[in-house]
């Protein structure tokens, strides 16, 4: 066997197969394009779809790739086991409708063992394949190998419900017995035992039949073309011709782990716990590929993987001692390793950098919070001698400090606690069912950066302007200060500014940022606050804006006085709680959008129909009183002696801002207000529920939105007086109740009818009984209207001594239903119905003495009951 480096094994398999007539295939971006179907691309042959499938006629049918993949099913085990990565290459050669079995066994074979190629010593290498697949069990015989070392295992044979399948033959290189501690032997192979002596080095699938659910495999059809699909993973091979203990001691992994050995002052030893050092190794690469073709790190899909990755890695280089960000150092290093075949990591080298050390930055403050606490809660189990980390726990590190699940339960796990999984994705749901009735709009900042943090230009908020003049004093664009900006998104601050930053529950104002001569040069479609407090625009660049030019700053007001709707009537629900239900049903969060408000609070219990409109009603009269709404500055302890309640989630400064509704309302904030509570207009309740142990939810409308929502009610009302011929709206209510009843009457002798004929039908076909081996059995088909009837059947054969079988099939709808029933240990009602089923296009189960079925043939069920008597 050659010794080769890594690039000189990918090289040599692509020159083989070139000189065999096949195309090479560049590897393909991981980002699949068109293909909604997967999150990576995951496989060689995943880019050849296409062909495969014949929706694209390759030039020419024989072809071969190393193609760059990602698998993300079992994050977990990289680092714990030899072979798993996340990011890996597959090598392969494929045959669209051209060779097959023959030829690709052969050509096979003579990659492996030819001195010319490979030269891997015959007598080490092993095959097995599928115990039908006569053909290559002979072809492998005829290329010169040894018939004890041919494995016949039924798991060779690939299949994906219907369409192409086929046998598989796999190939496996021996490492000797040093990797085989208790002389198991072929054993191994045989008997498909996890075992790090016979390794798989490559598998050839042989797509020759068209699969078919309903068939056995004995009868799939063969295809019209058949095609050849291999893959060799590259770092399988690499580790078997380099002589290395795992894929980790290869010139793939090996100089990314000597840099970690330089950060950590740590020393790699392979017989020893190397985990930490796999895991970042397997990982770095995974993150410089992903990011070069295109993905970054975020909080869902492709992101999300790329997000878990980084943090994974983080963290095990923190077990290594590492404390600073390390991560980015590593992607030259990768670079280098790969830049024969994947020039891109080098040529990208400083973006991928960039990304994976802000993303190192942004984890680090999560790390810091996330990790004392979790220690904490540890201690804490130790001192009460308990030895599960509690789910809510978990989500507490995950939901409130943003520390990984992963990591939460990896690092308790390393500490010796067991995890309780079921209790985390309990409390997760909530969370999710929190967040779906939220409805909120738009998007936020996300985690502060090193740039959004470098600004320290002041910036003053207008509570009483809503058009002036400002200063434009910083531009950022792409996450980079600059000078101008003449299109795309940017961020601006200025000096001053009418538009309100989102914050408190308060929306973000949108409006208009115009040069001298009154033209609009921008669009504000958000305002957030910076992370020194400035207001930060997120404006669409319409001309030219330059930094240190004066602006005029223009808020939508339509869309200002809409949200003060909302907002000041989040105030009076409040108040109104407060005298409905009670002093404890106090504000745990708000949203004061521009077409309804959300207000979260605290409630021991769902707030009664008559609750909610008492609450309603009070709103709504302090709307028509006209209240006067103040607002004065004034300090904390002042406001609350003014009777002002501090509010859930909220931080004071020395001064506050306090608000007033006449006498009835007095809070403390920082929105913007109307001046008078009758500019609300209406106020309507259209939602209640709970989102949370002791938490409620209000989802109300104000002013045009209300109406509109009563509206909607009064032409629904119509449309059932119409329906029902009630000519007075006020008489609706009872006429539908009469109907009502009606309704249950006829429901009722409807039943009673069923019932009749049900009794009659079931005395015709009990009558019917049959008897074979000494077992008396019934089976017919019977109409019903739905699958419950068979059950009455069941019971009703259940009370005589009819017979010691039923078995009775309908044809409901487009759909078949069976039953099955058994009154003696002789007959398994469910395996019988496992064996009938199929016969009608379905399948079912159940206990020993009943059983159901669904099934979708009609057309079959006398078959299916002249089948009774042949399993019985």
């Amino acid at each position: 066997m050659k010794q080769m480096t890594s690039a000189q094994i990918r090289q040599m398999w692509l020159d083989f197969w070139k000189s065999k007539g096949h195309s090479v295939e560049p590897s393909a971006n991981l980002v699949p394009v068109n293909d909604p179907t997967l999150l990576w691309i995951n496989s060689g042959v995943a880019t050849l779809k296409k062909y495969f499938d014949g929706s694209v006629i390759p030039e020419n049918p024989r072809i071969t790739n190393a193609q760059k993949s990602i698998r993300t099913n079992d994050i977990e085990n990289v680092g714990k086991t030899a072979r798993h990565h996340t990011m890996f290459e597959m090598l392969g050669n494929f045959s669209i409708g051209d060779y097959f079995r023959d030829e690709a066994i052969e050509w096979g074979f003579e990659l492996l063992t030819s001195p010319e190629w490979f030269d891997f010593p015959k007598d080490k290498l092993y095959m097995t394949y599928y115990p039908d697949d006569h053909d290559s069990y002979n072809r492998w015989v005829k290329m010169g190998v040894e018939p004890s070392h041919l494995i016949p295992l039924e798991e060779n044979f690939w299949e994906i419900g219907a369409g192409p399948s086929g046998p598989d033959t796999e190939i496996f290189f021996d490492r000797g017995e040093e990797f085989d501690p208790e002389n198991i032997g072929i054993r191994l192979l045989e008997e498909d035992l996890e075992n790090d002596r016979y390794i798989e080095i490559w598998n050839i699938v042989l797509s020759q039949f068209n699969a078919d659910p309903e068939l056995p495999r004995s009868e799939y059809k063969e295809l019209p073309n058949k095609n050849i699909d291999t893959g060799a993973g590259l770092e399988r091979l690499v580790a078997v011709m380099q002589g290395a203990k795992t894929n980790f001691e290869t010139d793939l992994f090996m100089p990314i782990i000597a840099e970690v050995e330089k950060l950590s002052g740590k020393t790699y030893d392979p017989d020893g716990d190397n985990m930490s050092f796999k895991v970042i190794a397997d990982h770095i690469r995974a993150l410089s590929f992903a990011i070069g073709d295109g993905a970054l790190p975020g909080n869902e899909g492709r992101g999300y993987v790329l997000r878990r990755l980084l943090r994974r890695a983080v963290m095990h280089g923190r077990k290594l001692g590492i404390k600073e960000t390390f991560l980015y150092k590593l992607v030259a290093v990768v670079g280098h390793i790969m830049e024969s075949y994947y020039s891109e990591i080098l040529e990208k080298k400083d973006f991928i950098e960039k990304i994976v050390k802000r993303e190192e930055e942004t984890f680090a403050r999560t790390i810091d919070a996330g990790s004392g606490h979790l220690d904490q809660i540890l201690d804490q189990l130790k001192e009460a001698g308990k030895d599960t980390l509690e789910g809510k726990d978990i989500f507490k590190l995950y939901d409130t400090y943003g520390f990984p699940v992963e990591l939460t339960e990896e690092m308790a796990e390393d500490a010796g606690y067991k995890i309780d999984h079921e209790g985390f994705k309990a409390a997760m749901k909530e969370q999710q069912d929190r967040a779906r009735a939220a409805v909120v709009k738009g998007g936020s900042m996300g985690m502060q950066n090193e740039t959004l943090a470098g600004i320290i230009e002041p910036s003053e908020f207008s509570y009483h302007e809503e058009t002036l003049d400002a200063k434009l004093s910083v531009i950022v664009v792409d996450n980079e200060r600059s000078e101008v900006v003449s299109e795309g998104q940017a961020l601006l601050v200025f000096d001053r500014t009418p538009f309100y930053a989102e914050m408190g529950g308060q929306v973000a104002d949108h409006g208009y940022v115009k040069d001298s001569k009154g033209r609009v040069v921008a669009k504000v479609i958000d305002v957030q606050k910076a992370p020194n407090g400035q207001s930060l625009h997120t404006v669409e660049v319409l001309a030219s804006l330059s930094l240190d030019s004066v602006y005029t700053l223009e808020i939508d007001h339509k869309r200002r006085f809409a949200v003060e709707k909302n907002h000041t009537a989040t105030h009076l629900l409040h108040a109104a709680l407060h005298n409905v239900i009670g002093e404890h049903a106090t504000q745990a969060g708000s949203l004061n959008e521009e077409e309804f408000l959300r207000f979260d609070f605290t409630h021991f219990e769902a707030v009664s129909a008559d609750e909610l409109r008492r609450i309603e009603e009070e709103v709504n009269q302090q709307i028509w009183n006209a209240l006067p709404i103040k607002t004065i500055e004034t300090d904390i302890e002042t406001a609350k002696s003014m009777g002002a309640m501090a509010l859930f989630g909220e931080k004071y400064g020395k001064v506050v801002r306090l608000v007033t509704i006449g006498d009835y309302s007095v809070e403390l904030c920082g929105g913007t207000h109307l001046s008078n509570s009758s500019e609300i207009g209406i106020f309507k309740i259209v939602k209640e529920e709970g989102i949370g142990s002791g938490t409620r939810r209000i989802l109300a409308l104000t002013g045009k939105q209300a109406f509109e929502a009563y509206r909607r009610q009064e032409d629904a009302l119509k449309d059932i007086a119409a329906s029902i011929k009630s000519p007075q709206l006020d008489q609706v209510a009872g006429k539908v109740q009469v109907l009502n009843e009606q309704v249950r009457d006829l429901q009722k002798e409807n039943a009673e009818l069923k019932e009749k004929a049900a009794a009659a039908q079931a005395g015709d076909i009990f009558k019917d009984a049959k008897e074979v081996n000494g077992i008396t059995y019934i089976a017919s088909q019977v109409s019903v209207s739905d699958a419950g009837a068979l059950r009455t059947f069941a019971d009703q054969w259940k009370q005589k001594d009819y017979s010691d079988v039923l078995v009775l099939v309908a044809a409901i709808g487009e759909k078949v239903n069976v039953l099955v029933a058994s009154k003696t240990k002789a007959v398994h009602a469910g395996n019988m119905i496992k064996v009938l089923a199929p016969l009608v296009s379905g399948r079912g189960g159940g206990k020993p003495d009943m059983a159901m079925a669904g099934g979708s043939d009609a057309s079959k069920i006398d078959k299916l009951l002249e089948e009774v008597a042949h399993h019985l």
